[in-house]
């Protein structure tokens, strides 16, 4: 998921989150709480903020659209594409990393929706249903973690070059790739997905903002030095960020109020699958680190990035494609309410097993 980046420290500075993300399970909580009683107690208001979309049928919600630009915005901001070059002189971490993320990942969840929903969970669920839930891990599963990612890599002791250098890649990759991914994998599970739909959302949630967030950091790195930018520019967008987040899941939880509130054993049946893909995934990306013996401060952020999910977009793209009350959108909602405390403890699996790994290398 998004979130500021951490400043940097030596490995003997104490690792520390700040107040919001050390509680950020606890915030997406109460934003579940609030925006479910909004959703059961003003009904009407809520039916009209889901109307409110750019243009008849376009499925783009205004005011989701507007909050998620707010996060996205800050994140792409922070990206220095030209750390690409860094990638010559140790490739293989990078490599393996992408392997995961866009020849695994997306697969492996699909895979796991089918099992888990069409079959182990074929009497809680019906077959229409589990085909919609299935859209939305798909489109979870398929876009990996971007910002989120700094801070776990700070938990863990990683290069923070290098793991500026996955995600920039990501981002250049995922503007290509991941459309025709979800279009693929939806169709197998007999999803339809409107291709003019869902590359209009890769353009407004991904081109557009990546594109904003480049040419503002270039021309602001020229005319006012890194210093000013780093240390005063990007600081202002802390509350922005933290408040577009909050209000997002907010609306979320508000548009999906009736879902959550009548269909509350769907949260749990598809936070298994979720769970299981994120284990997963992780420990395939470790283990695949330790065997070629990639540094560990290069594994552990690859490990979370495989892991983890930009699931701002995932969201955005949910609620385009299928509508916010949709099965799908409930999909991705699970997502952020497992990310935070599961990637917790990815973390701290991979500092407990520093030790062995290292060993590995030797």
């Amino acid at each position: 998921m998004q979130n500021d980046t951490l400043p940097f420290q030596s490995a003997a500075t104490p690792k520390r989150l700040n107040f919001f993300e050390r509680y950020l399970s606890l915030w997406v909580l109460s934003c579940m709480l609030v925006g479910v009683a909004l959703g059961k107690l003003l009904p009407a208001v809520i039916a009209t903020l889901s109307k409110l979309e750019f243009g008849q049928g376009s499925q783009v919600n205004i005011p989701i659209a507007v909050l998620i630009w707010l996060m996205i915005f800050p994140m792409m901001l922070k990206i220095d594409f030209g750390s690409l070059g860094g990638i010559a002189k140790k490739p293989k971490g990078l490599f393996i990393t992408l392997f995961v993320n866009w020849l695994v990942k997306p697969f492996s969840m699909a895979f796991l929706a089918w099992v888990f929903l069409q079959h182990v969970f074929a009497g809680w669920v019906e077959p229409e249903i589990a085909k919609n839930y299935t859209a939305g891990l798909i489109i979870l599963a398929a876009a990996p973690c971007t910002a989120m990612v700094f801070v776990w890599s700070y938990l863990t002791d990683g290069d923070p070059a290098y793991t500026l250098v996955q995600v920039a890649v990501n981002d250049l990759i995922m503007l290509v790739v991941f459309a025709p991914i979800v279009m693929f994998l939806c169709g197998v599970a007999d999803v339809i997905v409107p291709s003019k739909v869902l590359i209009t959302s890769v353009v407004v949630f991904i081109v557009i903002p990546l594109a904003a967030g480049f040419f503002t950091r270039k021309f602001l790195l020229k005319s006012h030095g890194s210093e000013w930018f780093e240390q005063s520019f990007l600081p202002r967008f802390q509350p922005v960020t933290v408040v577009a987040l909050l209000a997002t899941l907010v609306l979320i939880f508000a548009f999906q109020a009736d879902n959550l509130t009548t269909k509350w054993t769907a949260v749990i049946l598809l936070a298994i699958p979720i769970l299981v893909q994120v284990y997963f995934n992780s420990s395939l990306t470790y283990l695949l680190m330790r065997w070629f013996k990639v540094p560990h401060n290069v594994a552990s952020p690859g490990a979370l990035i495989g892991a983890s999910n930009f699931f701002e977009l995932a969201v955005a793209v949910a609620i385009t494609l299928f509508g916010p009350s949709s099965g799908a959108a409930l999909a991705c909602v699970v997502g952020v309410l497992v990310e935070v405390p599961v990637m917790l403890s990815v973390c701290r699996v991979c500092n407990a097993s520093r030790g062995w790994y290292q060993r590995g290398l030797t």
